[in-house]
């Protein structure tokens, strides 16, 4: 991979990190004033706000698409492409807002168990969660903008100042108030409409945007014909990556959502680096020929393999640790859970890349029907497996589910693929290994030891297999030794 992109790989990923502790360190704050139930209705409320995401009508991807290849053209038309999709998810945004209104009635009086306390708390708040439709649907266009001309410092900025206020801000207004659900829902939509605003002057920077235009027709059909197969494809990874919690809730009851969402939260932030490569990445996939970009996802993917699978063998092992450090036995007795959901996790990322340069190259249609297709079965799946299994079973599910959408995203992307699955089984077979060893090994000094063991054999055999591992190492060693070497002298 050329230097600029593993600098950008590296700025998306400290970016990740920083909101990451700001989240850590919060929860369980909110769990110790809010209780589990209040917490779980809060996760059940902004899962009902991402469902209405599908009304960005996959305009954000699709403006970053089209921002990196005029840039790359030279093109005077990222001004024009910038402000059309911006009316046009200004425009959805609100549609989206009137219908949530309606739709957190029915949801939360029918389709989810709650404290009748709780419901008051939350149809009180109803014109804010409202707000927070249309709030979301143009910062995703502020932020697919920035990203579209490879401002990564600057996104990540914003990003980080976002994660602060949205986890702090409603936490400073119970400490002033009072724990209910009708001052912290509040909190929350201003904490978005400030990071919003930040992220907006950050995007005009950007693009060194010097006057509003009108949206131009020719240009929003452009937008929405790229982008609506994007929105078929996210809506339903959307729709699916929160279907758990939903039904978890409705079948068991919103406390039940605390002891699967947190530690879930969890170990999906181990997808820092994915997500990090995935920002970095699409840019430039959407910009090159097809030739270079095969050849850039198949490097990507051996090089997150060797870099990211150390990492969460190391996690499988401090999940249980950790978890009883952070919350305490009882969240911590849902630690075989998460180690099973971060084999969803790893999966996940592989898939991201995978999804990204489908996006970027070809029409993503044939793959978004699929994912639609089988959301039915992922749901019926799941509603077996909580309603016999409790949580377990739906970790379970979603893991299955993750193999699926991995299998089918490699065949869509029309890569050589052998190599490539035989690269992932390998380091599937020490993920396996360390889950089954993490469970069984109680002593923590044998647990330590085990894991280290693991995770070395795992980065040596990287190392062995990756020549773009060995080239960020090799870059990075002889960047450190003479720092080092002069520090000395």
């Amino acid at each position: 991979m050329e230097r600029s992109i593993v600098r950008n790989i590296i700025i998306n990923f400290a970016g990740a990190v920083a909101p990451t502790f700001v989240s850590l360190v919060t929860v369980p704050a909110y769990i110790h004033l809010l209780g589990a139930a209040r917490y779980g209705v809060i996760n059940l409320v902004w899962t009902l706000i991402g469902y209405f995401s599908v009304l960005d009508l996959g305009t954000s991807l699709a403006t970053e698409n089209q921002i990196a290849k005029a840039r790359n053209a030279t093109d005077d038309s990222i001004e024009r492409i910038f402000w059309s999709a911006w009316f046009m998810n200004l425009a959805t945004g609100i549609v989206g807002g009137a219908l949530i209104y309606g739709g957190t009635i029915l949801y939360i009086t029918h389709g989810v168990k709650i404290d009748p306390a709780f419901q008051k708390e939350v149809l009180a708040s109803l014109p804010w969660i409202a707000a927070a439709v249309p709030l979301a649907n143009v910062s995703w266009v502020f932020a697919g903008a920035i990203t579209g001309v490879e401002r990564f410092a600057s996104y990540n900025v914003n990003q980080t100042l976002g994660t602060a206020l949205f986890q702090l801000l409603p936490l400073a207004a119970i400490f002033a108030f009072s724990a209910s659900l009708a001052i912290v829902i509040p909190a929350c939509v201003i904490a978005r409409f400030i990071a919003a605003v930040l992220l907006g002057v950050g995007a005009i920077r950007a693009l060194k945007i010097r006057r509003m235009r009108w949206p131009e027709w020719r240009l929003m059909t452009e937008i929405f014909r790229n982008g609506r197969w994007m929105l078929m494809f996210s809506g339903a990874n959307m729709l699916a990556a929160t279907l758990d919690r939903v039904l978890i809730g409705a079948l068991l009851g919103a406390r039940f959502v605390t002891y699967y969402a947190t530690p879930q939260n969890l170990v999906t932030r181990l997808n820092l680096l994915p997500i990090a490569m995935v920002r970095t990445l699409f840019p430039r996939l959407s910009a090159a020929s097809r030739k270079d970009a095969n050849a850039l996802a198949h490097n990507s993917l051996a090089f997150l393999n060797g870099a990211f699978t150390p990492c969460v063998i190391v996690a499988l092992f401090a999940l249980k640790p950790f978890l009883l450090l952070w919350l305490g036995p009882t969240m911590a007795a849902s630690a075989p859970v998460a180690s099973v959901l971060v084999l969803g996790v790893w999966l996940a990322g592989q898939s991201s890349i995978l999804g990204m340069l489908i996006q970027a190259q070809t029409s993503p249609a044939s793959v978004a029907t699929v994912s639609w297709l089988q959301l039915p079965f992922f749901a019926g799946a799941l509603w077996a497996a909580i309603h016999w299994y409790g949580i377990m079973g739906a970790g379970v599910v979603v893991v299955l589910k993750a193999l699926f959408d991995y299998s089918v995203l490699l065949g869509f992307s029309k890569l050589h693929a052998w190599s490539i699955v035989r690269n992932m089984l390998a380091h599937l077979a020490f993920l396996l290994v360390a889950v089954a060893l993490a469970d069984l090994i109680s002593a923590l000094p044998l647990a330590i030891a085990v894991g280290l063991a693991l995770t070395a054999a795992n980065f040596g055999m990287s190392l062995h297999g990756s020549s773009e591992l060995r080239a960020a190492l090799y870059k990075l060693w002889t960047r450190v030794v003479p720092s080092a070497n002069q520090a000395e002298g």
